[in-house]
């Protein structure tokens, strides 16, 4: 890569064409991106899409805060993923309150909103704590506490 870019300004999360990316820096002081699985819920090495993600920014790439991609992520993985266990009985919850909102056709109330952000803040911690113990390199819980 070239240009005036420095490689902090590099890492961050964004949203790629509808799913969670994350490009990080590495022990060596590189960088490696992580694309969201949602087979899986885990990471997949995504180093073939950062040239795109940080070079032609627009359409379907969008930057997102640490918080808005931690929302982002768990919104995907409640969305995709069924299992047993309390991140899925807490993602159930979450979607039970979608579905009345929707059923209802109106936006969230306030204490809805703030519900379901805490939530997911909660189980994105649970799910990365997951993935570290069963070996996933790319997850990292301290995003949703960042």
């Amino acid at each position: 890569m070239t240009g005036e870019v420095h490689g902090s300004d590099l890492f961050g999360y964004y949203d790629y064409y509808e799913t969670p990316v994350k490009i990080v820096p590495t022990p060596e002081g590189g960088l490696i991106a992580w694309r969201l699985d949602r087979g899986t819920g885990g990471w997949r090495p995504a180093n073939d899409i950062v040239d795109e993600i940080l070079f032609a920014m627009g359409g379907d790439i969008f930057v997102r805060t640490p918080e808005q991609f931690v929302q982002r992520t768990e919104a995907e993985r409640g969305r995709y993923l069924k299992g047993e266990g309390p991140i899925f009985a807490l993602y159930e919850t979450v979607n039970a309150i979608e579905d009345i909102a929707r059923a209802e056709d109106r936006a969230f109330t306030p204490e809805e909103a703030a519900l379901i952000a805490g939530i997911r803040q909660r189980t994105f911690v649970m799910f990365e704590e997951q993935l570290q113990q069963s070996g996933d390199p790319g997850a990292d819980p301290t995003i949703a506490t960042s």
